[in-house]
C-alpha cells in the first residue's frame, strides 16, 4: 500500500507542477465554460413569468452550481489520446509498468487542482454581485454533492475514454465526440435544468448517464428534492458498464495497433 500512495503523489506533484505552468491558460479554460452564466440570465427572465417550478433565484443557484460542477468534472482526455495514437506516442507508454490511462487521470485530477483557487475567486464575486442569490447548503447536501461530483468526473472520464478507444480504427474519434456532446448539452442539464422538462420525458432522460454528469450534483447543492439512493445507482451502473466496454475496446485495439506495425 506505501508504494502505490508513493506512486500517487508522484503522478499528482508531477503533474500538478506542469499544470502550474499553463495557470494563465487555465484562467481561461474556466471562462470559456462560462455558457451556464450566460444561460442564468436568460432563465432568470423567463422565470419572472412564473410558469416554472423554479424561481429566479433558483434559477441562479442552480446555473451558479451548474457552472461549478463543470469545473471539477470536465473531461478532454479523447483528444490526448487521439494525438498519441496518431503520433505513434502511446507505444512509449505501452512499455512502462503503468496502464497508459492513469497518467490521463492523473493530469486531469492535477488540472482540477489548479481550478480550485479559481473556483473559490468565482464563488466571492458571484455572491458579491448577486447577493441575494446568498445560501447556505445542507451539510448532508455538501456530502452527497461532492460525492457526486467525483463520480460524475468518474462517469464523464470513463465514457469519453471509452470513445477514444476508437482511434485504434478511425482517425478522428473526437467527431463521435461531438456528436456525444449533441446530446450531452441538451439532456445534463447545462442548457436548461431537468425541472422543466415534461415529466414523461425527464423520467426517461434519469435513465441515461447524461444527467448524473451536470443536473445531479447541481441539484443536491442547490437542496433540490432528487433520488439519491437510485442516482447513485444509475451512476455506477453507468460507470460499470462503460468501464467493461472500455476494457473490452481497450484489448481489441491494442491488437489493431500492433497490426499496423506500432
Amino acid at each position: 500500500m506505501p508504494w502505490l500512495i508513493k506512486k500517487i503523489v508522484s503522478f499528482l506533484s508531477v503533474y500538478y507542477a506542469h499544470m502550474l505552468e499553463y495557470r494563465a491558460e487555465i484562467f481561461f479554460w474556466v471562462l470559456s465554460g462560462s455558457l451556464p452564466i450566460i444561460l442564468m440570465g436568460v432563465w432568470i427572465k423567463a422565470a419572472q413569468g412564473e410558469n416554472f417550478s423554479l424561481t429566479s433565484v433558483e434559477f441562479a443557484r442552480y446555473f451558479f452550481c451548474v457552472f461549478q460542477v463543470r469545473q471539477f468534472t470536465n473531461v478532454w482526455v479523447i483528444w490526448d489520446f487521439e494525438k498519441e495514437v496518431i503520433e505513434g506516442k502511446l507505444s512509449f507508454k505501452l512499455l512502462h509498468p503503468v496502464d497508459p490511462g492513469w497518467y490521463h487521470v492523473a493530469r486531469h485530477i492535477a488540472e482540477k487542482m489548479t481550478r480550485f483557487p479559481i473556483a473559490i475567486l468565482i464563488t466571492l464575486l458571484f455572491f458579491g454581485l448577486y447577493p441575494q442569490a446568498v445560501w447556505i447548503p445542507e451539510l448532508n447536501n455538501i456530502i452527497l454533492g461532492v460525492i457526486a461530483i467525483v463520480l460524475s468526473f468518474t462517469l464523464r472520464f470513463i465514457i469519453q475514454y471509452t470513445l477514444a478507444m476508437f482511434c485504434f480504427w478511425i482517425e478522428r474519434a473526437t467527431a463521435i465526440q461531438q456528436f456525444w456532446f449533441l446530446f450531452d448539452i441538451f439532456l445534463s442539464g447545462i442548457t436548461a435544468p431537468l425541472d422543466v422538462f415534461p415529466p414523461g420525458i425527464k423520467e426517461l432522460v434519469l435513465l441515461t448517464p447524461f444527467p448524473y454528469t451536470v443536473y445531479f450534483p447541481a441539484s443536491l447543492f442547490i437542496n433540490r428534492s432528487v433520488n439519491v439512493t437510485l442516482s447513485f445507482i444509475i451512476m455506477l451502473t453507468w460507470i460499470i458498464l462503460f468501464f467493461m466496454l472500455n476494457r473490452w475496446l481497450w484489448k481489441k485495439g491494442l491488437k489493431q495497433y500492433s497490426g499496423m506495425g506500432a
